[in-house]
């Protein structure tokens, strides 16, 4: 074998060793960190906190009874004037009085229960803007990282290429191959160079996209991931079911809402009851008469009609909920039992091109090239091993990241902690 082929075999091997790791510019960043990031600096996580604070806010509104009213009189006897009569009429007097609304026992607390359901409705909502940008930023990351590592790939075989270039440029000198075995290897590399110009854009989107996620300067240096490592699954699909019902933070705020619709029925209900009104008034009229001392006591008797109204309003309401629970928790079991799915058959693919396709195709690729150094096998053949392999790892590291996305994907769905 010549020394060029000896040495574009040591390239490729060593890049099939590390499948494709190439050294980061920089220090790389865990994903943990990205996510702790995401959640402290995302404007939408802190718009979704603030309206859960808000919502908080609402009980002691609600459960306040409504402002005291305070009045003035004054009457006039015989003329419209202010004070007409005050003085030579016991009629006349200038009053001064109180009334305070009550409604009736049990309605403040219920309206009261009504607004916490709905602070907690609120409160598990911005456990889902939380999970969603997670599981937005585990998606960039995932995705980054896949780019960065098939593009070490890309490189280590454009280098590869360029080896086997020179080899068949050299074999055409001597005689011993032809022109087209030099052409078809120069397409072979405009292939991978324009590959790599589309990672480079690729790579551009996902960055852009993940710091707007993390709320970062659009200018500052780019992200740098850890390498991809297979993830084995430790749980079964029967345990990340159950998980589901009890983590999920869409089912937390379904069940949230059936809550917060059993209050408002509550609470509907009670509003049948009257409410009261209490006054009190002091008229002072001049001294020469007497005072005069009033106490009213009122009752309001709501419509019957608009109270059944509510109350069928708010049964309908925890009926939608109700259904919209079963709904979303059909969907999210289905979604789980998919992604499990196709973690176990990634895991089954990835552990054939581990141990099967990529190994055999490096050592049909290396012999071929042997016989290619001692003119035994075409040039051709070479160019298609060496594609076959290219492609395998590829496939493999789309396999990975396939992988590693359904995983962390199936963290979102069951808040369990799976890689």
């Amino acid at each position: 074998m010549s020394r060029v082929s000896l040495a574009a075999t040591l390239v490729l091997a060593a890049a099939f060793s590390a499948f494709g790791q190439t050294p980061a510019a920089s220090t790389p960043t865990p994903l943990s960190q990205l996510l702790a990031e995401a959640g402290t600096n995302n404007p939408q996580i802190s718009a979704a906190d603030h309206g859960a604070r808000a919502a908080r806010q609402v009980a002691p509104q609600v459960t306040t009874l409504p402002d005291p009213k305070f009045t003035y009189q004054q009457l006039s006897v015989g003329s419209p004037k202010p004070f007409a009569g005050y003085t030579n009429s016991e009629f006349a007097y200038i009053g001064i009085g109180a009334s305070q609304e009550l409604p009736y026992p049990g309605k403040l607390r219920l309206r009261g229960e009504v607004a916490e359901r709905d602070a907690d409705t609120k409160q598990a909502e911005v456990g889902v803007t939380e999970t969603s940008i997670a599981d937005a930023v585990k998606a960039d990351y995932l995705q980054l990282a896949y780019l960065q590592q098939t593009l070490g790939i890309l490189r280590q075989n454009e280098a590869v290429l360029d080896q086997l270039i020179q080899d068949a440029t050299v074999h055409y000198r001597v005689g011993q191959g032809m022109q087209q075995d030099v052409l078809q290897a120069q397409l072979n590399r405009t292939k991978i160079v324009k590959e790599i110009t589309m990672h480079h854009q690729l790579m551009g989107q996902v960055q852009a996209h993940l710091k707007s996620l993390l709320s970062r300067d659009q200018g500052s240096p780019d992200i740098v991931t850890e390498g991809l490592i297979e993830t084995p699954i430790t749980r079964t699909s029967d345990e990340l079911l159950a998980m589901v019902r009890q983590n999920n933070p869409q089912i937390q705020v379904d069940a949230s809402s059936i809550r917060k619709q059993d209050a408002q029925l509550a609470s509907a209900k009670r509003e049948s009851k009257p409410d009261f009104e209490v006054g009190y008034m002091y008229q002072n009229t001049d001294r020469k008469y007497r005072d005069y001392y009033m106490f009213t006591f009122d009752v309001r008797f709501p419509h019957k009609s608009r109270v059944n109204a509510e109350i069928a309003e708010a049964a309908e309401n925890r009926a939608e909920s109700q259904q919209t629970l079963a709904a979303h928790l059909q969907q999210q079991l289905a979604e789980v039992q998919q992604e499990y799915i196709k973690v176990t058959s990634d895991e089954e693919l990835l552990k054939e091109y581990r141990e099967g396709l990529v190994p055999q195709s490096d050592a049909a690729y290396q012999a071929t090239l042997n016989a290619y150094a001692s003119n035994r096998e075409q040039f051709t053949q070479v160019l298609s091993y060496f594609t076959d392999l290219l492609n395998l790892k590829l496939e493999y590291a789309q396999t990975l990241v396939d992988h590693e996305t359904a995983l962390a994907h199936l963290e979102t769905l069951t808040g369990a902690a799976l890689r």
